[in-house]
């Protein structure tokens, strides 16, 4: 269900962005800005609404806001079909793209995962983010398909009509907690005679509760902050690249199946990362894990930049790759460092506290590009300022810290006996 809701969230989002921008604004005469305005105004909407979600998660799980998100996320990719002038798409591209993906999108998803998983958290996330992966790799080559043979209007109805078929039946598969139903985080039943392995993981339970921070208390840590920034940072570049990197390479260099084919591999290395990440999400840092992703997608922007110069179509394909790479870390060191820092119980309210200020940096990234490209009609020194802000937000999350409690709180007996049994110590950390 995760990896299906994650898919259909994504594959109709950032993804396809950059399909979708030069058939756009050629057929109604729009400017770049024009377009990614609607994208701006969608990060800003969906961080507001992060805001409220994350607790209404935490409250009464996924299942209501990823039904009614997944029917408004739908007619509202209908509606965008039918538009004709600039503030129409504004307004239902806000409302797909920041209220219904905000309900339906990877906060609720993983926030969901997160207090189902605890030991094995790291690879429970990086599993379900592979739908993240699958969008990456199947919807743009897909839908350039699409819009090249029948024009942007049929390809937003046809994702439209993809959101209701993917995400409502996953919503009705989502569950709030273990605990809801008589079971255990991991799936793990409790041990009449635990064994000393499996009192240690009690105590590990214990701890993951003890350090679960509320809203209140997770904003007055300097780590909060500093993970804010920095993943808004990363959230800038990626949503730049998303939106642009398709027409900086036919702008310059490739033709549009060239690009689209070549941003393939964006799918393909997201995809395969996944089992790295997982792996070192169990066994190292996640700050460092998260600071290696952070470089690899740096690392991919300025291959770009070189394949464009000396319009070199393997050295495209290979900037995607490594582009790709980075950015299949994105999600599961995200949510991971989120769980591990704060704790699982207040989960989507503390990474909803967040949101705004993550989503508003995320937002500039787009609209800067584009204005950039309007005023100037090159993308070149653009695409070094998003290398620049993967190092920058990189260095920021290995700078952070996992707060500690000067006296962790001591859990509630019914939630120690509901944390009981468990096999196998959570590894990584802050």
């Amino acid at each position: 269900g995760a990896v299906v809701g994650q898919f259909a969230a994504m594959g109709v989002a950032g993804q396809i962005s950059g399909v979708f921008l030069r058939p756009m604004t050629d057929d109604l005469g729009w400017a770049a800005a024009d377009y990614t305005l609607g994208t701006s105004a969608a990060f800003v909407a969906g961080g507001i609404a992060g805001f409220f979600v994350g607790p209404f998660v935490d409250r009464y799980g996924a299942r209501p806001l990823m039904l009614i998100g997944g029917v408004m996320y739908g007619l509202a990719l209908v509606g965008i079909s039918r538009v004709n002038e600039v503030w129409q798409f504004i307004a239902l591209q806000t409302l797909a793209g920041g209220l219904g993906f905000a309900m339906v999108g990877p906060l609720v998803v993983n926030v969901t995962l997160s207090k189902w998983f605890v030991l094995r958290r790291g690879w429970a996330i990086t599993i379900g983010s592979m739908g993240v992966s699958l969008a990456a790799l199947i919807m743009p080559v897909s839908m350039t398909a699409v819009v090249d043979a029948n024009g942007w209007r049929t390809g937003y109805a046809v994702m439209g009509v993809l959101v209701w078929c993917l995400v409502i039946p996953v919503a009705l598969l989502m569950r709030r907690t273990p605990e809801d139903y008589g079971l255990q985080p991991d799936g793990k039943e409790e041990a009449a005679e635990p064994t000393a392995a499996e009192l240690a993981q009690r105590a590990a339970m214990q701890r993951d509760f003890a350090n679960s921070y509320t809203r209140s208390e997770a904003v007055r840590t300097g780590a909060l902050w500093m993970l804010v920034v920095g993943f808004g940072l990363n959230m800038a570049a990626v949503s730049a690249f998303l939106v642009h990197a398709i027409p900086f390479a036919t702008d310059e260099a490739f033709t549009r199946a060239e690009a689209a084919s070549a941003f393939s591999a964006v799918g393909l290395a997201n995809f395969s990362s996944k089992f790295v990440w997982g792996f070192g999400l169990q066994r190292f840092q996640v700050r460092n894990v998260a600071f290696a992703a952070f470089l690899a997608s740096a690392s991919g922007a300025g291959l770009l930049i070189a394949a464009v110069n000396l319009e070199a179509l393997p050295l495209l394909v290979a900037g995607f790759l490594a582009w790709g790479f980075g950015f299949g870390g994105t999600i599961p060191i995200g949510e991971f460092v989120w769980a591990r820092y704060f704790g699982r119980r207040y989960l989507g309210a503390v990474r909803s506290v967040g949101q705004p200020v993550t989503i508003l940096l995320g937002s500039l990234g787009p609209i800067s590009l584009a204005l950039y490209y309007d005023a100037s009609g090159s993308y070149g020194w653009a695409f070094a300022g998003l290398a620049a802000s993967y190092v920058l937000g990189g260095s920021l999350i290995l700078l952070s810290r996992e707060p500690q409690r000067p006296e962790p709180a001591e859990p509630p007996a019914e939630v120690v006996a509901a944390n009981v049994g468990v096999e196998g110590a959570p590894a990584g950390g802050g």
